[in-house]
Protein backbone atom coordinates (compact mmCIF):
# COMPACT_ATOMS: atom_id res chain seq x y z
CA UNK A 1 0.00 0.00 0.00
CA UNK A 2 2.82 2.45 0.81
CA UNK A 3 4.41 1.80 -2.57
CA UNK A 4 1.10 2.40 -4.37
CA UNK A 5 0.51 5.73 -2.64
CA UNK A 6 3.99 6.93 -3.54
CA UNK A 7 3.17 6.72 -7.25
CA UNK A 8 1.10 9.44 -8.96
CA UNK A 9 -1.37 6.86 -10.27
CA UNK A 10 -1.76 5.34 -6.81
CA UNK A 11 -2.27 8.69 -5.13
CA UNK A 12 -4.92 9.71 -7.65
CA UNK A 13 -6.57 6.31 -7.28
CA UNK A 14 -6.77 6.83 -3.52
CA UNK A 15 -8.24 10.33 -3.94
CA UNK A 16 -10.82 8.97 -6.36
CA UNK A 17 -11.84 6.19 -3.96
CA UNK A 18 -12.30 8.77 -1.18
CA UNK A 19 -14.44 10.98 -3.42
CA UNK A 20 -16.54 8.02 -4.53
CA UNK A 21 -16.98 6.97 -0.89
CA UNK A 22 -18.20 10.43 0.08
CA UNK A 23 -20.61 10.50 -2.86
CA UNK A 24 -22.08 7.07 -2.12
CA UNK A 25 -22.19 7.02 1.72
CA UNK A 26 -24.48 9.88 2.82
CA UNK A 27 -24.98 8.18 6.20
CA UNK A 28 -21.38 9.02 7.15
CA UNK A 29 -21.30 12.09 9.46
CA UNK A 30 -17.99 13.48 8.17
CA UNK A 31 -19.12 13.01 4.59
CA UNK A 32 -22.33 14.90 5.43
CA UNK A 33 -20.32 17.72 7.02
CA UNK A 34 -18.16 18.01 3.92
CA UNK A 35 -21.20 17.91 1.65
CA UNK A 36 -22.88 20.63 3.69
CA UNK A 37 -19.75 22.78 3.55
CA UNK A 38 -19.53 22.40 -0.22
CA UNK A 39 -23.25 22.95 -0.71
CA UNK A 40 -23.29 26.10 1.42
CA UNK A 41 -20.40 27.52 -0.57
CA UNK A 42 -21.91 26.37 -3.88
CA UNK A 43 -18.74 24.35 -4.44
CA UNK A 44 -18.87 21.23 -6.54
CA UNK A 45 -16.22 18.50 -6.51
CA UNK A 46 -16.35 15.79 -9.15
CA UNK A 47 -14.68 14.19 -12.10
CA UNK A 48 -14.64 11.19 -14.36
CA UNK A 49 -12.61 8.16 -15.35
CA UNK A 50 -12.15 7.22 -18.99
CA UNK A 51 -10.20 4.24 -20.27
CA UNK A 52 -10.27 1.86 -23.19
CA UNK A 53 -8.40 -0.24 -25.69
CA UNK A 54 -7.98 -0.11 -29.45
CA UNK A 55 -7.31 -3.15 -31.62
CA UNK A 56 -5.30 -2.36 -34.73
CA UNK A 57 -4.75 -5.41 -36.98
CA UNK A 58 -2.15 -3.45 -39.00
CA UNK A 59 0.05 -2.81 -35.97
CA UNK A 60 1.77 -5.39 -33.79
CA UNK A 61 3.21 -2.81 -31.39
CA UNK A 62 3.27 0.95 -31.00
CA UNK A 63 1.02 3.75 -32.21
CA UNK A 64 -2.09 4.11 -34.35
CA UNK A 65 -0.26 6.42 -36.75
CA UNK A 66 -1.33 10.09 -36.63
CA UNK A 67 -4.48 9.23 -34.61
CA UNK A 68 -4.19 10.76 -31.13
CA UNK A 69 -6.07 10.35 -27.83
CA UNK A 70 -6.72 6.62 -28.50
CA UNK A 71 -3.24 6.45 -30.01
CA UNK A 72 -1.90 3.27 -28.36
CA UNK A 73 -2.25 0.15 -30.52
CA UNK A 74 -3.44 -3.11 -28.98
CA UNK A 75 -3.23 -2.12 -25.32
CA UNK A 76 -5.37 -0.62 -22.58
CA UNK A 77 -5.11 3.11 -21.86
CA UNK A 78 -6.27 4.97 -18.79
CA UNK A 79 -6.99 8.04 -20.86
CA UNK A 80 -8.39 10.43 -18.28
CA UNK A 81 -8.69 10.45 -14.53
CA UNK A 82 -9.99 13.99 -14.22
CA UNK A 83 -10.78 15.70 -10.91
CA UNK A 84 -12.29 19.16 -10.69
CA UNK A 85 -13.54 21.69 -8.20
CA UNK A 86 -15.75 24.54 -9.35
CA UNK A 87 -18.07 27.24 -8.18
CA UNK A 88 -20.54 27.85 -10.98
CA UNK A 89 -21.55 31.43 -11.62
CA UNK A 90 -25.20 32.43 -11.59
CA UNK A 91 -25.44 34.24 -14.93
CA UNK A 92 -28.86 35.85 -14.54
CA UNK A 93 -30.35 38.53 -12.36
CA UNK A 94 -29.17 41.85 -11.00
CA UNK A 95 -26.49 40.64 -8.55
CA UNK A 96 -22.78 40.24 -9.16
CA UNK A 97 -21.52 36.67 -8.78
CA UNK A 98 -18.07 35.11 -8.68
CA UNK A 99 -16.73 31.62 -9.18
CA UNK A 100 -14.09 29.59 -10.93
CA UNK A 101 -12.81 26.15 -11.71
CA UNK A 102 -9.69 24.00 -11.34
CA UNK A 103 -9.14 20.74 -13.27
CA UNK A 104 -6.49 18.08 -12.65
CA UNK A 105 -6.01 15.35 -15.26
CA UNK A 106 -3.90 12.19 -15.07
CA UNK A 107 -3.67 9.71 -17.92
CA UNK A 108 -2.49 9.11 -21.45
CA UNK A 109 -4.53 12.09 -22.74
CA UNK A 110 -2.78 14.58 -20.45
CA UNK A 111 -0.05 15.38 -22.96
CA UNK A 112 -2.60 16.55 -25.51
CA UNK A 113 -4.03 19.25 -23.25
CA UNK A 114 -0.87 20.49 -21.54
CA UNK A 115 0.32 24.04 -22.16
CA UNK A 116 2.59 23.11 -25.07
CA UNK A 117 2.01 26.38 -26.97
CA UNK A 118 5.73 27.13 -26.76
CA UNK A 119 7.07 24.28 -28.90
CA UNK A 120 10.49 22.68 -28.72
CA UNK A 121 11.65 24.60 -31.79
CA UNK A 122 10.60 28.03 -33.05
CA UNK A 123 8.11 27.41 -35.87
CA UNK A 124 9.58 30.27 -37.93
CA UNK A 125 13.34 29.86 -37.41
CA UNK A 126 13.84 26.35 -36.04
CA UNK A 127 15.76 27.69 -33.03
CA UNK A 128 15.43 25.70 -29.76
CA UNK A 129 13.04 27.27 -27.25
CA UNK A 130 12.55 27.11 -23.50
CA UNK A 131 9.15 25.53 -23.06
CA UNK A 132 6.43 26.48 -20.58
CA UNK A 133 6.80 25.22 -17.00
CA UNK A 134 3.08 25.17 -16.18
CA UNK A 135 2.33 21.45 -16.53
CA UNK A 136 4.73 19.89 -19.06
CA UNK A 137 7.05 18.17 -16.57
CA UNK A 138 4.92 17.43 -13.52
CA UNK A 139 5.45 13.69 -13.59
CA UNK A 140 5.71 10.35 -15.26
CA UNK A 141 8.21 10.81 -18.10
CA UNK A 142 9.55 7.33 -17.36
CA UNK A 143 6.20 5.78 -18.34
CA UNK A 144 6.39 7.11 -21.95
CA UNK A 145 2.61 7.55 -22.08
CA UNK A 146 1.19 8.80 -18.78
CA UNK A 147 1.30 12.35 -17.50
CA UNK A 148 -0.45 15.13 -15.61
CA UNK A 149 -2.16 18.20 -17.05
CA UNK A 150 -3.79 21.22 -15.43
CA UNK A 151 -6.07 22.12 -18.33
CA UNK A 152 -8.24 24.64 -16.48
CA UNK A 153 -7.50 27.08 -13.68
CA UNK A 154 -9.61 30.20 -13.94
CA UNK A 155 -11.73 32.72 -12.07
CA UNK A 156 -15.12 33.71 -13.42
CA UNK A 157 -17.43 36.65 -12.76
CA UNK A 158 -20.92 37.70 -13.75
CA UNK A 159 -21.53 41.42 -14.07
CA UNK A 160 -25.18 42.59 -14.23
CA UNK A 161 -24.47 45.16 -16.93
CA UNK A 162 -26.99 45.37 -19.76
CA UNK A 163 -28.02 41.81 -20.50
CA UNK A 164 -25.20 40.49 -18.28
CA UNK A 165 -21.48 39.90 -18.91
CA UNK A 166 -19.63 36.69 -18.08
CA UNK A 167 -15.83 36.97 -17.83
CA UNK A 168 -13.18 34.26 -17.35
CA UNK A 169 -9.58 35.04 -16.41
CA UNK A 170 -6.94 32.31 -16.33
CA UNK A 171 -6.32 29.06 -18.20
CA UNK A 172 -9.35 27.43 -19.85
CA UNK A 173 -10.54 25.14 -22.64
CA UNK A 174 -11.10 26.86 -25.96
CA UNK A 175 -14.69 27.86 -26.74
CA UNK A 176 -14.11 27.07 -30.44
CA UNK A 177 -14.99 23.88 -32.30
CA UNK A 178 -17.37 20.98 -31.62
CA UNK A 179 -15.35 18.09 -30.16
CA UNK A 180 -13.27 18.75 -27.08
CA UNK A 181 -10.76 17.17 -24.68
CA UNK A 182 -13.01 16.05 -21.75
CA UNK A 183 -14.20 12.53 -22.52
CA UNK A 184 -17.81 12.98 -21.29
CA UNK A 185 -18.36 15.78 -23.83
CA UNK A 186 -17.63 13.58 -26.87
CA UNK A 187 -19.60 10.79 -28.50
CA UNK A 188 -16.57 8.93 -29.88
CA UNK A 189 -13.50 7.51 -28.15
CA UNK A 190 -11.18 8.72 -30.91
CA UNK A 191 -11.26 12.37 -31.97
CA UNK A 192 -11.26 13.95 -35.40
CA UNK A 193 -7.98 15.19 -36.90
CA UNK A 194 -9.55 18.65 -36.78
CA UNK A 195 -9.51 18.69 -32.98
CA UNK A 196 -6.13 16.96 -32.84
CA UNK A 197 -4.16 19.37 -35.00
CA UNK A 198 -6.56 21.88 -36.57
CA UNK A 199 -7.70 23.83 -33.51
CA UNK A 200 -6.37 24.93 -30.11
CA UNK A 201 -7.05 22.83 -27.02
CA UNK A 202 -6.70 25.57 -24.38
CA UNK A 203 -5.94 29.27 -23.92
CA UNK A 204 -4.46 31.48 -21.21
CA UNK A 205 -5.90 34.97 -20.89
CA UNK A 206 -9.31 36.59 -20.63
CA UNK A 207 -12.58 35.59 -22.29
CA UNK A 208 -15.94 37.37 -22.09
CA UNK A 209 -19.36 36.58 -23.48
CA UNK A 210 -22.48 38.72 -23.73
CA UNK A 211 -26.04 37.86 -24.88
CA UNK A 212 -27.07 40.53 -27.35
CA UNK A 213 -30.51 38.93 -27.62
CA UNK A 214 -32.18 35.72 -26.49
CA UNK A 215 -30.86 34.11 -29.67
CA UNK A 216 -27.43 35.69 -30.13
CA UNK A 217 -24.41 35.30 -27.83
CA UNK A 218 -21.15 37.06 -28.71
CA UNK A 219 -17.74 36.22 -27.25
CA UNK A 220 -14.36 37.86 -27.33
CA UNK A 221 -11.07 37.89 -25.51
CA UNK A 222 -7.31 38.19 -25.53
CA UNK A 223 -5.00 35.19 -25.10
CA UNK A 224 -1.27 34.96 -24.41
CA UNK A 225 1.56 32.68 -23.22
CA UNK A 226 2.04 31.01 -26.59
CA UNK A 227 4.51 30.95 -29.48
CA UNK A 228 1.80 29.54 -31.75
CA UNK A 229 -0.56 32.48 -32.06
CA UNK A 230 -2.29 32.21 -28.68
CA UNK A 231 -2.90 28.46 -28.79
CA UNK A 232 -2.29 26.26 -25.73
CA UNK A 233 -0.45 28.98 -23.83
CA UNK A 234 1.02 28.78 -20.34
CA UNK A 235 1.83 31.24 -17.57
CA UNK A 236 5.56 31.90 -17.73
CA UNK A 237 6.64 32.30 -21.37
CA UNK A 238 5.56 34.54 -24.27
CA UNK A 239 3.40 36.73 -22.05
CA UNK A 240 4.20 39.68 -24.29
CA UNK A 241 2.53 38.00 -27.27
CA UNK A 242 -1.23 38.61 -27.34
CA UNK A 243 -3.76 37.28 -29.82
CA UNK A 244 -7.45 37.92 -30.29
CA UNK A 245 -10.26 35.38 -29.82
CA UNK A 246 -13.76 36.21 -31.04
CA UNK A 247 -16.99 34.70 -32.27
CA UNK A 248 -20.73 34.31 -31.82
CA UNK A 249 -23.38 31.64 -31.32
CA UNK A 250 -26.91 31.94 -32.75
CA UNK A 251 -29.70 29.68 -31.49
CA UNK A 252 -33.12 29.38 -33.10
CA UNK A 253 -36.28 30.11 -31.15
CA UNK A 254 -37.16 26.43 -30.86
CA UNK A 255 -33.54 25.56 -29.90
CA UNK A 256 -33.36 23.02 -32.75
CA UNK A 257 -30.63 24.87 -34.66
CA UNK A 258 -27.34 26.30 -33.37
CA UNK A 259 -24.85 28.18 -35.57
CA UNK A 260 -21.39 28.99 -34.20
CA UNK A 261 -18.55 30.98 -35.77
CA UNK A 262 -15.29 31.72 -33.95
CA UNK A 263 -11.56 31.96 -34.42
CA UNK A 264 -8.24 33.36 -33.28
CA UNK A 265 -5.78 35.77 -34.88
CA UNK A 266 -2.47 37.31 -33.84
CA UNK A 267 1.28 37.33 -34.27
CA UNK A 268 2.97 33.96 -33.96
CA UNK A 269 5.33 34.87 -31.11
CA UNK A 270 7.33 37.67 -29.50
CA UNK A 271 10.11 36.90 -31.99
CA UNK A 272 7.92 36.82 -35.08
CA UNK A 273 5.27 39.18 -36.44
CA UNK A 274 4.10 36.52 -38.90
CA UNK A 275 0.33 35.94 -38.62
CA UNK A 276 -1.22 32.86 -37.03
CA UNK A 277 -4.96 32.38 -37.13
CA UNK A 278 -7.91 30.18 -37.89
CA UNK A 279 -11.69 30.18 -38.06
CA UNK A 280 -14.22 27.44 -37.51
CA UNK A 281 -17.91 27.11 -38.32
CA UNK A 282 -20.19 24.67 -36.51
CA UNK A 283 -23.82 24.08 -37.50
CA UNK A 284 -25.95 21.82 -35.29
CA UNK A 285 -29.50 20.92 -36.24
CA UNK A 286 -32.00 18.62 -34.56
CA UNK A 287 -33.64 16.95 -37.54
CA UNK A 288 -35.97 15.13 -35.19
CA UNK A 289 -36.01 14.91 -31.38
CA UNK A 290 -33.85 11.78 -31.74
CA UNK A 291 -31.60 12.87 -34.64
CA UNK A 292 -28.78 15.43 -34.54
CA UNK A 293 -26.80 16.59 -37.59
CA UNK A 294 -23.52 18.51 -37.11
CA UNK A 295 -21.50 20.18 -39.87
CA UNK A 296 -18.05 21.55 -38.98
CA UNK A 297 -15.54 23.40 -41.14
CA UNK A 298 -12.08 24.76 -40.22
CA UNK A 299 -9.43 26.82 -42.00
CA UNK A 300 -6.04 27.71 -40.50
CA UNK A 301 -3.04 29.76 -41.61
CA UNK A 302 0.46 30.24 -40.21
CA UNK A 303 2.84 32.68 -41.87
CA UNK A 304 6.50 32.09 -42.67
CA UNK A 305 6.96 28.72 -40.97
CA UNK A 306 10.06 26.55 -41.45
CA UNK A 307 9.16 23.24 -43.12
CA UNK A 308 11.07 19.98 -43.13
CA UNK A 309 9.15 17.02 -44.52
CA UNK A 310 9.03 14.66 -47.50
CA UNK A 311 8.37 17.59 -49.85
CA UNK A 312 10.13 20.59 -48.30
CA UNK A 313 13.67 20.63 -46.91
CA UNK A 314 14.50 23.72 -44.84
CA UNK A 315 11.94 25.80 -46.72
CA UNK A 316 10.22 28.84 -45.19
CA UNK A 317 6.70 29.52 -46.46
CA UNK A 318 3.13 30.12 -45.36
CA UNK A 319 1.27 27.00 -44.23
CA UNK A 320 -2.44 26.22 -44.48
CA UNK A 321 -4.79 23.54 -43.20
CA UNK A 322 -8.47 22.96 -43.89
CA UNK A 323 -11.09 20.41 -42.92
CA UNK A 324 -14.74 19.42 -43.27
CA UNK A 325 -16.51 17.10 -40.82
CA UNK A 326 -20.02 15.67 -40.71
CA UNK A 327 -21.56 14.09 -37.60
CA UNK A 328 -24.90 12.30 -37.44
CA UNK A 329 -26.31 10.97 -34.15
CA UNK A 330 -29.48 8.98 -33.56
CA UNK A 331 -31.02 7.77 -30.29
CA UNK A 332 -32.06 4.16 -30.91
CA UNK A 333 -33.51 3.94 -27.40
CA UNK A 334 -33.25 6.01 -24.20
CA UNK A 335 -30.12 4.02 -23.32
CA UNK A 336 -28.49 3.39 -26.71
CA UNK A 337 -27.31 5.90 -29.34
CA UNK A 338 -25.70 5.48 -32.76
CA UNK A 339 -23.18 7.91 -34.23
CA UNK A 340 -21.40 8.33 -37.55
CA UNK A 341 -18.59 10.81 -38.27
CA UNK A 342 -16.87 11.49 -41.59
CA UNK A 343 -13.88 13.81 -42.04
CA UNK A 344 -11.54 15.22 -44.66
CA UNK A 345 -8.52 17.04 -43.26
CA UNK A 346 -5.81 18.61 -45.47
CA UNK A 347 -2.42 19.48 -44.00
CA UNK A 348 -1.52 21.28 -47.22
CA UNK A 349 2.12 21.97 -46.38
CA UNK A 350 3.06 19.17 -43.99
CA UNK A 351 3.13 21.45 -40.94
CA UNK A 352 0.36 20.42 -38.55
CA UNK A 353 0.09 16.63 -38.35
CA UNK A 354 3.24 14.77 -37.24
CA UNK A 355 2.97 11.02 -36.67
CA UNK A 356 3.08 9.85 -33.93
CA UNK A 357 1.95 13.15 -32.44
CA UNK A 358 2.76 12.04 -28.89
CA UNK A 359 6.47 11.68 -29.62
CA UNK A 360 6.61 15.13 -31.21
CA UNK A 361 4.67 16.76 -28.34
CA UNK A 362 6.95 15.19 -25.71
CA UNK A 363 10.19 16.38 -27.35
CA UNK A 364 12.49 18.63 -25.32
CA UNK A 365 16.08 19.83 -25.49
CA UNK A 366 18.29 17.94 -23.02
CA UNK A 367 21.97 18.95 -22.91
CA UNK A 368 21.61 20.48 -26.35
CA UNK A 369 20.05 17.35 -27.87
CA UNK A 370 16.35 16.94 -28.79
CA UNK A 371 14.92 13.95 -26.89
CA UNK A 372 11.37 12.68 -26.48
CA UNK A 373 10.42 10.60 -23.46
CA UNK A 374 7.53 9.14 -25.52
CA UNK A 375 9.74 7.44 -28.12
CA UNK A 376 12.36 7.77 -30.83
CA UNK A 377 12.13 11.20 -32.47
CA UNK A 378 13.58 9.69 -35.64
CA UNK A 379 10.31 7.75 -35.96
CA UNK A 380 8.34 10.99 -36.45
CA UNK A 381 7.11 11.54 -40.01
CA UNK A 382 5.15 14.37 -41.60
CA UNK A 383 4.30 15.42 -45.13
CA UNK A 384 1.66 17.42 -47.03
CA UNK A 385 -1.31 15.08 -47.13
CA UNK A 386 -5.07 14.60 -47.22
CA UNK A 387 -6.45 12.57 -44.32
CA UNK A 388 -9.80 10.78 -44.53
CA UNK A 389 -11.56 9.14 -41.60
CA UNK A 390 -14.95 7.50 -41.09
CA UNK A 391 -16.05 6.43 -37.61
CA UNK A 392 -19.18 4.59 -36.53
CA UNK A 393 -19.99 3.88 -32.91
CA UNK A 394 -22.49 3.15 -30.16
CA UNK A 395 -22.97 4.78 -26.76
CA UNK A 396 -24.62 2.51 -24.20
CA UNK A 397 -25.88 3.65 -20.79
CA UNK A 398 -25.19 0.34 -19.12
CA UNK A 399 -26.66 0.91 -15.68
CA UNK A 400 -30.03 2.06 -16.96
CA UNK A 401 -30.37 -0.86 -19.36
CA UNK A 402 -29.34 -3.47 -16.80
CA UNK A 403 -31.16 -1.64 -13.97
CA UNK A 404 -28.08 -1.66 -11.77
CA UNK A 405 -28.80 -0.22 -8.34
CA UNK A 406 -25.31 0.85 -7.27
CA UNK A 407 -25.43 4.64 -7.40
CA UNK A 408 -21.79 5.00 -8.45
CA UNK A 409 -22.52 3.15 -11.70
CA UNK A 410 -25.67 5.05 -12.67
CA UNK A 411 -23.77 7.32 -15.09
CA UNK A 412 -21.54 4.63 -16.61
CA UNK A 413 -21.32 4.79 -20.43
CA UNK A 414 -19.68 2.15 -22.62
CA UNK A 415 -18.64 3.16 -26.13
CA UNK A 416 -17.71 0.93 -29.07
CA UNK A 417 -16.14 2.41 -32.22
CA UNK A 418 -14.99 1.21 -35.61
CA UNK A 419 -12.81 3.70 -37.46
CA UNK A 420 -11.28 3.66 -40.95
CA UNK A 421 -8.40 6.01 -41.84
CA UNK A 422 -6.70 6.68 -45.14
CA UNK A 423 -4.02 9.17 -46.16
CA UNK A 424 -2.99 10.42 -49.59
CA UNK A 425 0.09 12.59 -50.00
CA UNK A 426 -0.75 16.06 -51.31
CA UNK A 427 1.56 17.05 -54.17
CA UNK A 428 4.33 15.08 -52.46
CA UNK A 429 5.89 11.58 -52.52
CA UNK A 430 3.77 8.67 -51.26
CA UNK A 431 3.14 8.70 -47.53
CA UNK A 432 2.43 5.64 -45.36
CA UNK A 433 2.18 6.59 -41.66
CA UNK A 434 -0.03 3.64 -40.66
CA UNK A 435 2.68 1.05 -39.92
CA UNK A 436 3.88 1.30 -43.52
CA UNK A 437 0.36 1.42 -44.95
CA UNK A 438 -1.78 4.16 -46.49
CA UNK A 439 -4.82 3.09 -44.49
CA UNK A 440 -5.89 1.24 -41.37
CA UNK A 441 -8.97 0.10 -39.47
CA UNK A 442 -9.37 0.45 -35.71
CA UNK A 443 -11.71 -1.35 -33.33
CA UNK A 444 -12.06 0.29 -29.92
CA UNK A 445 -14.01 -0.18 -26.71
CA UNK A 446 -13.92 2.27 -23.81
CA UNK A 447 -15.90 3.44 -20.80
CA UNK A 448 -16.69 6.76 -19.11
CA UNK A 449 -17.60 6.86 -15.42
CA UNK A 450 -18.50 10.33 -14.13
CA UNK A 451 -18.59 10.85 -10.37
Amino acid sequence: MVYILRSPAGLLFAVTIIMLFIATHPENLQANNLKNFLRNGRLEVGGWINGGATFNPSQSDGYNGPVIFADQANQFQLNQLNLFMRRSVVSVGSAWDFGGRVDFMFGTDAIFTQAFGVPTFDVNTGEPLNRNNWDLDLCCSSTRTYGIALPQTYLEAYAPIGNGFNVKVGHFYTPTGFETVPAPDNFFYTRAYTLNVGEPFTHTGILANYPLTENLLVLGGAVTGSATGGWDGGWDKELGNWSGLAGFTWTSDNRATIFHLSGTYGETSTRSSEPWGFYNIVLQHKITPKTLLVLHQVYGHAGGVLLNNLKYNNVTKDAEWISFITHLYYDLTEDLSLGIRGEWYRDADGFRNPSPFRIAAATNIVNGVPISFAGDINAITITPADYYAVTIGLNWKVAKTLKLKWESLQKLIVRSNIRYDRVDAYKAPAYRPFAGNKDQILFSLDFILPF
